[in-house]
């Protein structure tokens, strides 16, 4: 079967190159490839189904940094949308991360603009959003 492939040219950190490629001999991906575009599928239906929700909902945000990374910025994106963030959790987990889970609850649209701050922000490793919708 021949399919249709464009190929593309991606910069990662070495350290972010490292866990692909344990990634690949931990989890049977076939090559780098396979592992990048089942990351973009998950990202893809995870990003679709938060852009289609309306109203007032309710999520947690989970992020992982690295622990020497610039605090203020992470710290600003949590300041800017203090109106939606009910509390978050900080916690250092292995020697050089940490992990913060955070609450917010709010109208759809401004949620979707802070897990997209965090979304863009280079110094965050990881996010994981789980969205409820809140109860009236």
């Amino acid at each position: 079967m021949v399919r249709d492939v464009t190929v593309i040219s991606v910069s990662v950190p070495e350290k972010l190159l490292e866990r692909v490629k344990n990634s690949i001999k931990e989890q049977g991906f076939a090559n780098r490839s396979e592992i990048i575009r089942q990351a973009l599928r998950t990202f893809i239906m995870e990003s679709r189904s938060l852009r289609e929700l309306e109203g007032e909902i309710a999520a947690s945000i989970t992020i992982i940094y690295e622990r020497d990374a610039k605090k203020g910025q992470i710290s600003e994106i949590q300041h800017s949308f203090g109106d939606i963030i009910s509390t978050f959790l900080h916690a250092h987990i292995e020697e050089d991360y940490c992990l913060e889970v955070i609450v917010a609850k709010g109208e759809a649209e401004t949620l979707r603009k802070l897990v997209d701050a965090f979304r863009t922000n280079e110094q965050i490793t990881q996010i994981r959003v789980s969205v409820l919708t809140a109860p009236k």
